[in-house]
């Protein structure tokens, strides 16, 4: 049976040594006085949630799925599910990072994402429920009227009721421009709101007795395209002038998606007949308000990789030191056994450092990204809280995509690492597969985040975004060249990031005569900065484990194993992941004339 045990060493790793999140709370009124205890002993007892009690869930709710009434219109999920949403809610989990003005713990975000890591680890179906609320909280919190921020954060930021996002229809997904759902007028001041939406994740169930659907629509005078659609709050059940729960509203659960993976979330058809609605931010302007949520959940979906990353990995690397196979190559290993551990074969290591370079380095990536939102969201400082946000915003879809694309190769490289065995249900791997897969497309598909990042993120503004994130790659490495130690790492960091530098000009000279250039490298491109994302934090790995260790033979002890793991999974990264770049490149300037000049081969 599978296993996983909560990374709180390397997470505290990352915290504290690599990031020291402390020192930048400081800075933060809001945060002054978190400390590394008060966040180390959160996590432990989120890691302990995860593990004993949504973790066992996993393969019982992938395998029950969930289960839709026609006649209600209700659905039930997976045995043991509401029980645990139950203990979540009640031990406070839900309000950590929330504004205490609603309730909320008010503790930073990057204490969020750690424990949501875990929670994915443990189980990404259910962990989708509780995951989506806190996207809908964020976007009423920004955008919501005090009417009803009055009336919903608190039992959102509570857990009390849960909320979702409405986007896409059946006929428009990525370019919801296209989406049809219209919204009515009233003349009490609220809105009839009609049409259909589908994959809509947590959009009927059974945990909570409300539901918060935020619902893009448009209105009778909007004008054409993305420009006119609106965001509107549309809750399952009426909401009455003293909290309570009034009448049912027009939306429903019309059919339950049958889908690969996340068997434990209900994705839904939901139908709108004259639902009840109010309007969220300005008309017309619903995009601008739907983006918090849709850029809260594109962090959220890395993090579901990174988590499943790490369950894989842990059962992995458990199985090959278990399972035994052939001998090693260079002789005996395991002379007491009929064949030695597969972990010796240099194959499964290579699958094994795979996957963990590939998580470690997103948990570093992750937990950076994290305290960029609390820097950008309660800084002081209005220069600081902008150059945070515009490096958020450059990273989001790094974090998003690289991270599943990687988590995808990960899982796939873990599941091998178990032969036959990985192919069968009762090992888990499948399941990791099955789920990983999603995060490549939904929360808007890896192509659109790369298309985001090249077309607006780096062209748009000349590049300036990411001078901005090249100028700490620069500093470090000045800081870091002379020390021979660390050539091993800086030396092809700089390298790339020169490279990537030259290659940004080139698309986009190549892009102003012919933009299908844009499209034609946008993937490719994603991936190269992603390499140069995770080299920047893997050389700083480096370099702390480098400094642990010398302070270890300074002081006549024995190095810490752990960080000798890290430095040698630092070594693998940059040898035997990184080079793809070079292939990426070389693909990138093929141009797109190989790509769209093949009517014939697609006729």
């Amino acid at each position: 049976m599978p296993v996983y045990t909560p990374p709180l060493r390397d997470m505290q790793f990352v915290l504290h040594e690599l990031l020291d999140v402390t020192a930048t709370l400081r800075t933060l009124p809001a945060h002054a006085d978190t400390d590394a205890d008060t966040i180390n002993a959160v996590l432990e007892e989120g890691g302990k949630f995860a593990a004993e009690v949504v973790f066992p869930l996993n393969i019982s709710g992938d395998a029950q799925g969930c289960q839709l009434d026609r006649d209600t219109h209700e659905v039930r999920t997976p045995d043991g599910f509401k029980a645990a949403y139950a203990q979540y809610v009640a031990g406070g989990w839900p309000s950590l990072s929330c504004d205490p003005d609603f309730g909320g713990q008010g503790l930073p975000f990057v204490v969020n994402q750690c424990f949501y890591e875990m929670l994915n680890s443990a189980n990404q179906a259910w962990t989708m429920y509780p995951g989506l609320s806190h996207g809908a909280y964020e976007c009423l919190h920004a955008h919501g009227t005090q009417e009803q921020k009055a009336t919903y954060l608190p039992r959102l930021t509570s857990g009390e009721w849960t909320g979702t996002m409405c986007l896409t229809e059946p006929h428009c997904g990525t370019d919801l421009g296209l989406l049809r759902t219209k919204a009515e007028p009233q003349a009490d001041g609220t809105y009839r709101i009609t049409g259909q939406k589908i994959f809509i994740s947590a959009g009927e169930h059974d945990l909570a007795p409300n539901i918060v659907h935020l619902v893009l629509a448009r209105l009778p005078d909007a004008p054409p395209g993305s420009k006119g659609i609106s965001l509107f709050l549309v809750p399952k059940f009426m909401v009455q002038a003293d909290g309570t729960l009034g009448a049912r509203n027009g939306i429903h659960c019309g059919a339950l998606e049958h889908k690969m993976g996340i068997h434990g979330n209900a994705t839904c058809q939901m139908v709108l007949d004259g639902a009840v609605g109010t309007l969220v931010g300005q008309p017309h302007k619903g995009l601008q308000a739907m983006f918090v949520m849709m850029n809260a959940a594109r962090l959220g979906v890395g993090n579901q990789s990174l988590g499943l990353t790490e369950v894989a990995y842990q059962n992995a690397l458990a199985y090959a030191r278990d399972r035994v196979q052939m001998r090693s190559l260079s002789g005996v290993k395991a002379p007491g056994k009929p064949a030695d551990p597969i972990i010796v074969h240099p194959d499964v290591r290579r699958m094994l450092l795979t996957a963990k370079a590939y998580g470690e380095g997103g948990r570093a990536l992750a937990c950076h990204v994290a305290l960029l939102l609390d820097q950008e969201v309660n800084h002081p400082d209005e220069t600081v809280r902008k150059e945070a946000a515009e490096l958020l915003a450059l990273l989001t879809p790094i974090v998003k995509a690289f991270l599943t694309d990687n988590g995808w190769i990960a899982v796939s490289e873990c599941l091998q690492v178990f032969g036959g065995h990985g192919f069968i249900k009762e090992w888990g791997m499948e399941q990791h597969v099955r789920d990983a897969r999603i995060n490549m497309i939904y929360e808007g598909t890896n192509t659109i985040q790369s298309l985001d990042l090249l077309g607006r993120k780096v062209l748009g503004n000349q590049g300036a975004s990411l001078k901005k994130f090249g100028a700490q790659v620069e500093a470090f490495v000045r800081a870091e060249i002379g020390h021979e130690a660390m050539g091993e790492f800086v030396k092809p960091l700089a390298d790339l990031g020169q490279k990537l530098t030259a290659l940004t000009g080139e698309i986009g000279m190549k892009a102003m005569a012919n933009a299908d250039e844009v499209g034609a490298a946008a993937v490719d491109y994603l991936r190269v900065a992603g390499y140069l994302v995770f080299a920047y934090f893997w050389a700083r790995i480096a370099k702390v484990a480098l400094e642990k260790i010398a302070q270890a033979e300074q002081e006549a002890q024995r190095p810490d194993p752990f960080y000798l793991g890290k430095l040698q999974t630092a070594r693998f990264y940059f040898t035997r992941l990184m080079p793809e770049t070079s292939s990426l490149m070389r693909r990138i300037r093929s141009g797109s004339e190989v790509l769209l000049d093949t009517d014939a081969a697609l006729a």
